[in-house]
């Protein structure tokens, strides 16, 4: 009686939550103030995302495309985009750009891809802000960023689109908020070789990953309701990436309940190895904070911190890339109901201790420093080397975002290659370790001493591997900077 008790206020708790972060979001927005933009949650740091409107107004109705309205945009400029149906990718590489969604009568503005078109929507600029839409239907990305700093992706509804459902790459000092996602074959939100990133009151649910917090620094992941994805919520290190670090994540405030989808990712990928049934999973990840987040109904484990080796990234030999999880920190969270139903490994390892059920709580593998509250609150394996934390709690921390707006990137042409690289092409391609796309080290061999032939790639990609999925064109690039990041790419060490 007293578990049903508890699950039902676990429910109701969360039917506020919803109530109060995504119902309360979708209400009709007829013509909003411009400024309305333009202000970052509560939570943002000061003055790092805000500005006020000085720009023109440039509308989109159905029947016109969002690209001619970008081409005519100045930094400054807001383009409304009215209900309709716009089957196009949005490219955008000027600085200061923002995207307001009309919502009238309950009709919002509708970007689909039709399983034909990679991405929604492309930036590469500073100071991009997206909000209000709806994403159906593409094969890559919802939205991506591509080294793009100060910027705001708010309230949009990103629905089967592709491998990625918003994915900023190599950004710095950005807010994500207020989205629902769902049907993403890797990661809803996956935040990749970021700083300071904020993510704050999202849904995600029917992922492989909810949200991922991939070789990024000073992420916040608070008030996000995660479930019926593989895993739940993820913050972890992939080896053999540019950014070798994970490190400052605070994880708190959190529905993780019920992540027990079957594993939809493609195979060979990193996420392919998640096990189904995963609340939250720290993989090599340095200055972890878990707090305050209920937990329940995760049928493999409720968290589980591990390192490379049996996270699955053991293929990789990446010196520069620390394997262990260090100084995890588990201060108090609701947990119940978890591992009634562990898999792989971590079945065998339960069946060592004579039982048929799984932990609230995981460590296996190397790492040092780490601490958890009240460790007998939980069914726990593994974290005899847990101290007790020098903390109560992360309060006073409000926001990981930074005081003041990133500056923009100055890029040489000497950087052109390198940056292009970090930007863009390495959120699918790693070193020597699968992600997306081949490796980086294989593509070196196919076109040794022929950087002309990967650009030929870039422009036309074939699919030449089964069991790959199909790269996008890339051909928005300049030649220069194709021909830049293909000599970078046959020049790359590790």
């Amino acid at each position: 009686m007293l578990k049903k008790i508890i699950l039902a206020v676990i429910f109701i708790a969360i039917g506020i939550f919803i109530g109060k972060y995504f119902i309360g979001t979708s209400h009709e927005a007829v013509m909003p103030s411009p400024n309305s933009l333009y202000k970052s949650s509560a939570n943002a740091g000061e003055g790092s995302l805000k500005r006020a409107f000085e720009g023109s107004i440039l509308e989109v109705k159905d029947g016109d495309l969002i690209m001619d309205a970008v081409k005519k945009a100045v930094p400054g400029d807001l383009i409304r985009v009215f209900p309709g149906t716009y089957k196009e990718t949005v490219y955008v590489d000027k600085d200061d750009i923002s995207f307001q969604g009309i919502i009238k009568e309950g009709k919002w503005p509708l970007l689909d891809g039709e399983k034909e078109l990679n991405d929604a929507f492309l930036y590469s600029g500073n100071g991009i802000q997206i909000e209000n839409f709806k994403i159906i239907n593409y094969k890559g990305n919802g939205i991506m960023g591509q080294a793009g700093n100060n910027f705001v992706l708010r309230n949009n509804w990103i629905i089967d689109a592709g491998v990625y459902g918003i994915f900023p790459q190599f950004g710095k000092n950005g807010l994500i908020e207020h989205n629902v996602l769902t049907g993403i074959e890797d990661a809803a939100i996956y935040v990749g070789m970021c700083d300071h990133i904020d993510v704050l009151n999202n849904e995600v649910f029917g992922n492989v990953a909810g949200i991922e917090i991939e070789n990024s620094r000073h992420c916040l992941v608070e008030n996000n309701l995660a479930y019926d994805n593989t895993g739940g919520i993820l913050a972890f290190i992939t080896p053999g990436l540019p950014i070798k670090t994970t490190f400052d994540v605070i994880i708190r405030n959190n529905f993780v309940t019920k992540n027990n989808h079957e594993n939809f990712g493609a195979p060979g990928s990193i996420v392919s190895g998640i096990p189904s049934g995963t609340g939250i999973l720290v993989m090599a990840a340095d200055d972890v904070v878990i707090e305050n987040n209920i937990i329940s109904g995760n049928d493999n484990a409720g968290i589980i911190i591990t390192d490379f080796a049996n996270g699955g990234a053991e293929a990789s030999n990446d010196p520069d890339s620390d394997p262990n999880p260090d100084r995890v920190t588990i201060l108090d969270n609701f947990m119940i109901d978890n591992g009634n139903n562990p898999v792989g490994e971590l079945k065998a390892l339960m069946m060592t201790n004579l039982s048929t059920k799984g932990p609230d709580i995981l460590a296996i593998g190397g790492g040092e420093g780490s601490t958890i509250r009240d460790i007998e609150r939980y069914r726990t394996w593994g974290l005899g080397s847990f101290g007790i934390p020098e903390i109560n709690d992360t309060k006073e921390i409000k926001t990981l975002l930074l005081e003041k707006p990133a500056e923009p990137r100055d890029i040489s042409k000497e950087d052109l290659g390198e940056m292009i690289y970090y930007g863009i092409c390495s959120g699918c391609h790693a070193f020597d370790i699968r992600l997306i796309g081949v490796p980086t080290n294989v593509i070196q061999m196919i076109y040794k001493d022929n950087p002309q032939g990967i650009v030929d790639y870039i422009n036309h990609p074939k699919n030449l591997r089964e069991d790959y999925p199909e790269m996008p064109p890339q051909d928005y690039l300049s030649q220069e900077a194709k021909m830049a990041v293909a000599e970078y790419i046959l020049a790359l060490k590790k």
